[in-house]
């Protein structure tokens, strides 16, 4: 099966990555091309769009959705809340998304986002029942390969974000070990991720890349709660990887549970989807989260303007997609906000890859070829080569995270899928 073309990236964005900047945003987070429409439409332009989110306000990465999608109406003059721009939370991954999402379509929405993985099927179905709405799915792998003209999937790199976070954590576990806290062969990390999937894998090793670049023994341990949300399995994680002599914790699941058993504990952490510094003063670092507005512009600005969006959106550093949180200095290593600027520029100007193959090794040995599951079916066939030019390119061939490898320095305790 041949590749697709490289997804085009919008150079768009409400906001630029920055520390102490607009980038803060308290429990606000998380995956493709994306929908260039020049200078969206504002005012005049009618239209009703909608948002299915799997859970509510209380989790942050639904937040994160939620408060991108109002930002962007409100900067492209969409209307109220409610009678304008609609969203429906607590949305399963099961036929009442597309329940919901068929609601949405006979309320006169011309746009219905969705936020999570499990919702895609049925927002294809809904693409099919509703041909003249556009439906746009975040995290999901299947509308390069579906062909609706009206079905698009989203993400971001958010691995640039998450890389920049490890470089966080290793600056702090070298001001550990350089203080005599700890030392170098007990600089190891724990990760709480929710499923064993290319999404949370793609995460956790680039959040280890970036910690490894600046302490190159560092280990880690990672567990899995099989759950996006769920307070009890999380502080359960967390707990775990502390009582195995993990020093800094972080995670790719959705409730405070691991940041407040890490306040609890008195180890740092650097969080997920938004600032946890005002539950969490004494352990928070830095979070890293996607910026859902420049996208939510880009397909509504494109709806408006009768302009095609994207099949697969990816949002990057430059478009204002991948951000961090503020750096909380009272928790953070000295020189940590100087590093990461200059992290940051190597990554934008493509000195730097995230997953450089000369970075790590897979069972012992360097990694010079690789067949990834990009074109998804039921045999989960890889069938794409995603290694070139000295780095695995991911998420270049569509949206959502493709990079599954176990690499070396990485400990897993469990799996759920």
């Amino acid at each position: 099966m041949s590749m697709f073309n490289k997804v085009t990236m919008s150079r768009r964005g409400f906001f630029a990555l920055g520390l102490g900047s607009a980038a803060t945003m308290a429990l606000a987070g998380c995956g493709g091309g994306s929908a260039s429409t020049g200078d969206a439409p504002t005012g005049g332009d009618k239209i009703k769009v909608g948002l299915i989110c799997l859970h509510d306000e209380n989790s942050t990465y639904d937040l994160n959705f939620i408060n991108g999608f109002k930002e962007a109406c409100k900067g492209l003059e969409i209307g109220e809340e409610g009678q304008d721009f609609l969203i429906k939370t607590n949305v399963p991954e099961s036929n009442e998304c597309l329940e919901a999402a068929s609601e949405l379509a006979d309320a006169g929405c011309k746009i219905i986002f969705a936020d999570s993985f499990g919702h895609e099927d049925y927002m294809i179905q809904a693409a099919k029942d509703f041909p003249e709405v556009q439906f746009c799915h975040a995290t999901g792998t299947k509308a390069h390969t579906e062909g609706l003209p009206n079905y698009h999937n989203a993400f971001a790199a958010i691995y640039q974000g998450r890389y920049l976070a490890g470089v966080a954590a290793g600056m702090k576990l070298k001001e550990m070990i350089d203080a005599g806290k700890i030392t170098a062969d007990k600089a190891k990390m724990g990760y709480v991720g929710a499923f064993t999937y290319a999404e949370v894998i793609s995460g956790f090793t680039s959040f280890f890349l970036g910690a490894k670049s600046i302490v190159p023994e560092v280990t880690m341990d990672v567990t899995f709660t099989g759950s996006w949300y769920d307070q009890a399995l999380e502080q359960e994680g967390a707990t775990k990887l502390i009582n195995n002599g993990c020093v800094l914790i972080s995670q790719h699941a959705d409730s405070m549970g691991a940041p407040t058993t890490c306040e609890n504990a008195g180890v740092p952490n650097v969080s997920y989807n938004g600032s946890t510094q005002e539950a969490c003063p004494n352990t928070f670092i830095v979070s890293s989260r996607i910026n859902w507005t420049p996208y939510y512009q880009d397909a509504i600005g494109a709806v408006m303007s009768g302009k095609e969006i994207e099949t697969d959106y990816v949002g990057t550093l430059d478009t204002g997609s991948v951000m961090l949180t503020e750096l909380n200095e009272a928790v953070a290593a000295k020189g940590t906000a100087e590093k990461i600027k200059e992290v940051e520029e190597q990554l934008k100007s493509g000195k730097l890859h995230v997953f450089d193959v000369s970075t790590f090794t897979v069972e012992g040995k360097p990694l010079s070829t690789y067949k990834a599951d990009v074109d998804s079916d039921k045999d989960m066939e890889h069938e794409t080569e995603v290694v070139s030019d000295g780095y695995f390119h991911e998420s270049e061939y569509r949206s959502a995270p493709y990079f599954d490898l176990q690499i070396d320095g990485i400990t897993f305790l469990d799996s759920k899928y």
